[in-house]
């Protein structure tokens, strides 16, 4: 029996955040599935880098790094027309990159609002704008990382459940605006990797997994899978949000 082909043969992916924890499942993933891979990086550089070295040993040349500030609006289409410049052409954007920290009442700022907005909403927003005309030329697709609390938002987190639910409504709005020839999705996750800043403690992570349907954690491989799908498998699926939260949604 001849080998199964490639789901992502010889396609280019760019993905935001590439360099650690789901952004980096996601580039193993599709780069196991022979993708070409843009790994876009922010503060990430020696991460970015093994994961470059990485891939290529598997196949040369088969991924690059590109380093932006994705608060810098001039980056954003230059990051986008580095990319179609190395590989000649784009097929996927993954908008993964996001700044995720407490904003009470009370002491938010101006800073606050730029940052959170900026990654989890303007930087999306710009870069899909920067990619359509490739992804159109190539019959290509958006994903987009929002999350469960863009529909339900997380108590102390006001900020960045806001920013959320517009990259969800971005991601419907967007799937209008690009149709017929690209598609564009979301994936909500739910639990998938504890923040590094400590912001949950032992008990916290507890309650959160008393209340999920599985009764677990899930892996950034789970939302790895989940974008390849909506990549390379769902043709006729636009304008969804597909929550991967191992049932967390249902206790909101």
């Amino acid at each position: 029996m001849p080998p199964m082909p490639l789901r992502l043969q010889d396609k280019t992916v760019l993905i935001t955040g590439a360099a650690r924890r789901v952004g980096a499942a996601m580039a193993r993933l599709m780069h196991a599935e022979g993708a070409h891979l843009v790994l876009h990086y922010g503060r990430s550089a020696q991460a970015a880098q093994a994961l470059a070295a990485e891939l290529n040993a598997a196949r040369a040349n088969s991924a690059i790094i590109l380093q932006a500030d994705l608060l810098d609006g001039d980056s954003l289409p230059l990051l986008v027309d580095n990319a179609v410049a190395r590989y000649g052409r784009l097929d996927a954007l993954v908008n993964n990159a996001s700044s995720f920290y407490a904003t009470p009442i009370g002491p938010i700022g101006a800073r606050d609002w730029d940052d959170l907005i900026g990654t989890n909403l303007k930087a999306p927003l710009f870069l899909a704008q920067a990619a359509a005309p490739h992804l159109a030329a190539t019959g290509g697709a958006i994903v987009n990382i929002t999350d469960i609390h863009a529909e339900r938002p997380l108590k102390q987190y006001p900020l960045y459940s806001a920013a959320k639910a517009g990259l969800a409504g971005l991601t419907r709005a967007l799937a209008l605006e690009l149709g017929p020839r690209v598609r564009v999705n979301g994936i909500a996750p739910g639990p998938i990797l504890w923040p590094e800043d400590g912001a949950f403690d032992a008990a916290a992570q507890a309650d959160v997994i008393a209340r999920t349907a599985l009764k677990r954690c899930g892996d950034p491989s789970d939302i790895a899978r989940a974008a390849l799908f909506l990549l390379a498998d769902a043709p006729y699926i636009t304008g969804q949000i597909l929550a991967v939260d191992g049932g967390r949604s249902l206790f909101l």
